[in-house]
């Protein structure tokens, strides 16, 4: 797990920035989480940290395309 702020919500996006300053863009976030978190319509978690457990699923073969997925969030 990492530690992340979540930043955003934008058309269908997620948008966590990590302690390392790096910003990743997530298409997907597991249902389980936005039953506990509704990221896409409570203002309330944005600038929020979290312990957050991701995957990155590569589309088919093509090692270029990666979808990131939120599995886990943990408010800090």
């Amino acid at each position: 797990m990492r530690t992340a702020v979540f930043k955003s919500y934008k058309d269908g996006y997620f948008t966590f920035w990590f302690e390392n300053g790096e910003e990743l863009v997530f298409e997907e976030v597991h249902p389980r989480v936005l039953k506990q978190y509704d990221l896409k319509n409570d203002k309330s978690f944005v600038d929020q940290s979290f312990k957050i457990n991701f995957v990155e699923d590569f589309e088919d073969d093509d090692k270029d395309f990666v979808i990131y997925r939120v599995e886990s969030l943990k408010p800090l």
